[in-house]
């Protein structure tokens, strides 16, 4: 895989694409792609997907609360993953979304090296997104472009979206996301020190810091996680997440907490991957530090079977 950042780098006419966000980069996603791929090399074409540093709505409404399921190297790294000859990231700015769809073909066409355009089966592009895929076609006509539409994912789990998506992960519903992604949700951040009162209960715990801020965090409460340190193994574990209202430190924001079963170590300063497997329960307030320690026992026993039975997608 070659990621590609500027324009004029591909030789013309080389490559089949598709272009979108692809946040998440979910089963229906996943399914274009391979299309992708088999339609470029039945043309003996290279494969490229087109995708964005920054969504096109935080672009069009700097005030949206939108937020993202992947980083921008997550993403890349997903698609790359597919089996694509490119990756290309393009800048969306307020000059591209004023192109009408001709335009918007031309563009790819001659900085990217465009042959063939490979649409999902309800994308729109362009200003306003008024024109349909005959129009795209007649304009592909046009330019030299060939556009194919691929059909409509109706695998396991279907009607699947990145929308769908984040709704899931919002209300604490890992395991639905995990099925329309076709791997689990995680979050990559870094152990930072915390309150340490975990330690004190038998339940030490890692505390994950600088977590991209446009980066979807699930409904608070508690989650089975897996989880890796740096390119270590995958451990199994507990995570919180909230503003720990038992202890009602005032303050104490809210965090991310991890307890990794069976582990020792200092792992201070280490990057982390959280992988939410399934929710345990919601945030409340208990009657006191000995009432905690018996839920954090019983959420332990309870985390232990269901990941007994569950690995990493």
């Amino acid at each position: 895989m070659n990621i590609i950042t500027q324009p004029h780098i591909i030789p013309a006419d080389s490559v089949a694409a598709t272009i979108g966000m692809f946040d998440g980069v979910h089963r229906g996603h996943a399914m274009l792609i391979e299309y992708l791929n088999q339609t470029a090399r039945s043309k003996g074409l290279k494969s490229a997907v087109i995708t964005f540093k920054k969504h096109p709505q935080k672009v069009l409404r700097p005030d949206t609360d939108l937020q993202m399921i992947m980083t921008l190297d997550e993403r890349i790294d997903a698609i790359g993953k597919m089996g694509v000859d490119y990756v290309v990231v393009m800048d969306f700015d307020l000059q591209l979304a004023q192109l009408n769809s001709h335009d918007y073909i031309k563009l790819i066409h001659s900085n990217y090296g465009v042959a063939m355009l490979v649409t999902g089966f309800n994308h729109r592009f362009g200003h306003n997104r008024a024109e349909n895929f005959n129009d795209y076609c007649r304009y592909g006509d046009m330019l030299g472009v060939k556009l194919v539409q691929a059909e409509e994912y109706h695998g396991p789990y279907s009607p699947v979206s990145s929308s769908i998506i984040r709704r899931l992960i919002l209300a604490g519903k890992v395991d639905a996301a995990a099925d329309c992604l076709g791997r689990y949700f995680s979050l990559q951040g870094t152990v930072k020190h915390g309150f340490e009162v975990g330690r004190q209960l038998g339940f030490p715990t890692a505390n994950v810091g600088d977590i991209d801020p446009e980066i979807i965090i699930p409904h608070r409460g508690a989650y089975a996680v897996k989880v890796k340190i740096g390119n270590g193994p995958t451990l199994n574990g507990m995570a919180n997440i909230g503003v720990r209202p038992t202890l009602s430190h005032e303050e104490y924001k809210q965090s991310i907490e991890v307890h990794i079963f069976d582990f020792e170590g200092d792992i201070y300063g280490q990057s982390i991957t959280v992988y939410f497997i399934q929710f345990l329960r919601s945030e409340f307030k208990m009657e006191s530090l000995d009432k905690l320690k018996s839920q954090l026992e019983e959420d332990r026993d309870r985390t232990r079977q269901i990941l007994s039975q569950k690995a990493l997608l």
